[in-house]
């Protein structure tokens, strides 16, 4: 049914797009909380990847077995935004690569289970069973009222930003990738906000269009090769225009491993964010099972600090790191954000970054 109703669209020549302003309206009201003046806390994620054996492993445990020890944590949140590394389909319509991630549909509960609010599905699985599975991924997540960006029905849908209110605050989101760029959408065509980093003009366009209206901007973007500990200069450059366009938390994913964090300007990028839940053998010494939930503490004046929760992946479930596991992720984040002489702080059992100066002791003390 979904399938058909899509052909009906495009056959139709029917274009899903509605002025920005139009947009900004109807999301604007889609707040889950009384909104009220003060700080803001936004949860990000690296991938989760709800396919494969996790999706077995969700059928066999429960929704919230993904979650472990994190779900009350990740329910404490004002704001997540995670990126979805799979479909959720009954498509059979598999595309020809190496790996095509799909998970059923009601495995959107877990999602919901763990607060989830925004998903970026601009990456290389969305259209992994083409785009029937896109269709249904989308109206799955709709239905489930959980917001996404970053691909849809013809470019124009594609490149719509989230908008939403938070305790007082608007957050404008803008999801894209580098990846595949094949998928990229048309006027007529569904697919990727696809984005090459080295002639980024359009993205530019969008964030520059979408600052005035928004108090917190974030670009959650999948973006680069796997398994690369570092960001390569160009990437760096990249990172540095989008803040300088407009946006306040770059959130970058698609490595598999995280990367350092730079606070630049006042303003926080998150190179990449790794994983979060797959199901993925890990090969040292590259630890694609290590990673961090990270929230962003923030008002209306901007991005206030940083605070990074190391997480362990094992058996298809993130759980706190804890122990050796711990200490080892703590001092792999420390060393990676030397290079852009980010200061991470150890706390009352807390990792903080600081991102408003001054980042006096007092100060580190309040976020």
């Amino acid at each position: 049914m979904a399938m058909r109703c899509l052909k009906i669209l495009l056959m139709s020549g029917y274009i899903l797009f509605s002025s920005f302003s139009a947009y900004y309206a109807d999301t604007l009201s889609q707040s889950g909380k009384t909104p009220k003046d003060g700080f803001l806390t936004i949860g990000l994620t690296g991938d989760i990847m709800l396919g494969r054996l996790v999706n077995e492993v969700i059928t066999a445990e429960g929704y919230l077995y993904p979650w472990g020890n994190m779900i009350e944590l990740l329910t404490s949140t004002d704001l997540n935004i995670v990126n979805l590394e799979t479909t959720l389909t009954t498509s059979t319509s598999r595309v020809e690569k190496t790996y095509n991630f799909k998970a059923d549909p009601d495995k959107v509960q877990s999602l919901i289970a763990a607060g989830t609010d925004v998903c970026n599905i601009a990456n290389n699985h969305i259209l992994d069973f083409d785009v029937e599975g896109l269709f249904e991924t989308m109206v799955t997540l709709e239905n489930a009222g959980i917001l996404y960006t970053g691909a849809g029905l013809n470019i124009y849908k594609a490149r719509e930003p989230v908008v939403v209110t938070k305790n007082g605050l608007t957050i404008g989101i803008i999801g894209c990738t580098d990846n595949e760029p094949g998928w990229n959408a048309g006027k007529n065509r569904p697919g990727t906000f696809y984005v090459n980093v080295k002639k980024p003009e359009e993205l530019l366009t969008e964030i520059r269009s979408l600052r005035p209206w928004v108090d917190i901007l974030i670009l959650t973007i999948h973006w680069g090769p796997n398994m690369r500990q570092k960001p390569a200069r160009a990437f760096v450059r990249f990172a540095h225009s989008m803040i300088d366009a407009g946006v306040d938390i770059f959130h970058g994913h698609s490595a598999h491993v995280f990367q350092g964090i730079e606070v630049y300007k006042e303003k926080l990028i998150l190179y990449d964010t790794g994983g979060f839940v797959d199901d993925y053998r890990v090969t040292p010494p590259i630890r694609t099972d290590q990673s961090f939930f990270y929230i962003v503490k923030a008002d209306r004046n901007g991005i206030v600090s940083l605070n990074l929760v190391p997480v362990l992946i094992s058996n298809m479930q993130v759980n706190l790191a804890t122990g050796a596991e711990y200490t080892q992720i703590v001092r792999r984040i420390k060393k990676l954000s030397e290079d852009f002489n980010t200061n991470i702080y150890e706390i009352n059992g807390r990792l903080l970054v600081p991102v408003r100066k001054p980042a006096s002791v007092d100060f580190i003390n309040r976020i």
